[in-house]
């Protein structure tokens, strides 16, 4: 316990029970399970701090704080008791921002494709796959097809209101530019991952938005699109005249009240 905190001498004005309730936090994220991980503890204990910390601007983090000098007075005070510059202090705001929003994607997104997917499964007249639970490399994550029409739909998922950020493969770019039967939807889930909203996303708007290889040597492999309200159009287009009569209004266009 004691290596943790090398960078500071005397800790006599710590009560017994701040001194345990400081352990309990230590040790209930992870930092005394790899002390040797190379880490400095001071970077380890602050990244921590922010991940968990539920400060309301963490979770917008890579829209609010582009550089070092947009760190909250917070995060300075804490970077600044731990012995951090501002310039390392960011460096771990990004680290675990992007750490936290790695694992809320793919918690979310598997959300929004198997909610959309049992959606489906109800409301379509034909068959409804989840390809990407083999593969990912089809470049859309379900597959809808009846004798007169097919769907291949990539799914992106948000529980956010107000902001709709996704992130587009490469691979999925160019399934769009060459499977006309490639939708993109997009999926929002209330917090308790319940669905209340589906879209689809323009491919027009997609194609106007993602990155140009500028050079032979150079090419992208991954974009995100911050996608303005007005552009999601309501319901699946592709998936409309596949749908039968009971279908849930939401698959139309029609948000669940």
């Amino acid at each position: 316990m004691r290596s943790l905190f090398t960078t500071h001498s005397d800790f006599s004005d710590i009560t017994p029970t701040q001194y345990d309730a400081a352990y309990v936090w230590i040790r209930e994220q992870g930092l005394l399970d790899e002390p040797s991980t190379g880490v400095p503890v001071n970077c380890r204990v602050f990244e921590a701090a922010m991940a968990h910390s539920g400060v309301p601007w963490f979770r917008d983090a890579d829209l609010l704080i582009r550089r070092p000098d947009e760190l909250p007075e917070d995060a300075l005070r804490a970077a600044e008791i731990l012995g951090l510059t501002p310039e390392a202090a960011y460096a771990q705001v990004s680290t675990a921002w992007g750490k936290l929003d790695t694992e809320e994607r793919s918690r979310i997104g598997s959300a929004g494709e198997l909610a959309l997917l049992e959606l489906l499964a109800t409301s379509a007249d034909g068959r409804v796959e989840h390809v990407a639970a083999w593969s990912d490399g089809h470049g859309y994550d379900i597959f809808v097809d009846t004798h007169q029409h097919s769907a291949h739909l990539e799914v992106k998922t948000t529980v956010r209101v107000g902001r709709l950020t996704i992130y587009l493969s490469r691979n999925e770019y160019e399934t769009m530019l060459r499977d006309p039967a490639w939708e993109l939807v997009t999926v929002r889930l209330t917090p308790e991952l319940e669905l209340i909203a589906i879209a689809a996303v323009p491919r027009n708007w997609i194609a106007d938005q993602v990155p140009a290889d500028r050079g032979a040597q150079g090419r992208w492999e991954s974009c995100r699109l911050d996608i303005p309200p007005e552009v999601p159009v309501p319901g699946i287009p592709s998936v409309v005249p596949m749908l039968d009569k009971d279908a849930p209004e939401v698959l139309r266009g029609i948000p669940v009240s």
